[in-house]
């Protein structure tokens, strides 16, 4: 019987857990590319573990997989990929991994922040269409840095803000370490004060839409606000209209309600933002991490 599947490996995983697990063909079936249901029912029907990067698994297909007892997911949000009351219904335990990409998305925050401040994707776009113009930005030194979320990434990219100067100003559900405790504002006020607004916290029942019309509206006209999180945690529609208005400066985005964008997303008509293709954790460094815990998790 083969007894665990890695279903959905890239390229550049392959690479990785080739250099982390080197006999990892012989501990596992490693399938390269993004299989469809009937896919992942002919590679994982035997399997009692399966390890997950992005693939949707809805209760209908889990209920095709007899024999499965374990799916580690290789990353934080099992729950977008995977219904995971469906499998602890049968019998399935879904494990999770997280910090292993704090760094990589704090520093991918930072770089939006950047973008967005001195307008370089801006620029970018328009010296490649032949029109140069140097466009007005903005330091960062002095400026009001508010984090909505404080888990292991919330946490590096206030380290960041500091280091660049930045006034600090968190907002979180649960009571911040004494280092921090501090910088705390109720919600409101940190939208309403900071020049810079970043989201770091996971998506849930009492997460979902928390930035909507009313908030935003109360942040300034001037303000950017960051996702790297989920998108979920913002009202698209309502943010895309504060845009068109005027009401705040810019967005810069890495998560999307639908992913990957359409072509005909409305996000690409829009000036003042800035997108990525969800790639906050996308770096080796961090994907080494990650890897490494599967395989402990896998011979633990």
């Amino acid at each position: 019987m083969t007894k665990t599947v890695y279903i959905d490996c890239s390229p550049f995983m392959l690479g990785l857990l080739q250099e982390v697990m080197p006999d990892c063909a012989q501990k596992m079936v490693v399938n390269v590319g993004d299989p469809d249901a009937e896919g992942i029912v002919s590679l994982a029907a035997e399997a009692t573990t399966v390890l997950n990067g992005h693939t949707m698994m809805d209760e209908p297909l889990l209920a095709r997989l007899p024999h499965l007892r374990e799916i580690i997911f290789l990353g934080s949000g099992a729950t977008s990929y995977i219904d995971v009351a469906a499998a602890e219904r049968q019998g399935i335990r879904v494990r999770t991994i997280s910090g292993y990409g704090d760094r990589s998305v704090a520093e991918h925050a930072t770089a939006l922040m950047f973008a967005a401040t001195r307008k370089i994707a801006t620029m970018d776009r328009e010296l490649r269409a032949g029109h140069w113009e140097p466009l007005e930005g903005m330091e960062l030194a002095g400026r009001r840095l508010g984090i909505i979320g404080f888990g292991g990434i919330g946490q590096t990219f206030a380290e960041i803000g500091e280091a660049l100067g930045m006034a600090v100003s968190i907002w979180n559900r649960s009571p911040l370490p004494p280092r921090w405790s501090d910088h705390a504002l109720p919600l409101d006020e940190l939208l309403s004060q900071s020049d810079v607004i970043s989201l770091h916290l996971a998506l849930n029942d009492t997460t979902r839409g928390m930035i909507g019309a009313a908030r935003l509206a109360l942040m300034k006209p001037t303000s950017i606000l960051i996702n790297t999180a989920r998108a979920g945690l913002i009202d698209s529609a309502a943010l895309r209209n504060a845009l068109e208005k005027g009401r705040i400066a810019h967005a810069a985005l890495d998560v999307f309600d639908e992913e990957p964008l359409p072509a005909t997303s409305p996000w690409f008509s829009l000036s003042n933002v800035t997108l990525t293709a969800h790639a906050g954790f996308k770096t080796a460094d961090a994907s080494r991490r990650l890897l490494r815990t599967a395989v402990e998790m896998l011979v633990g």
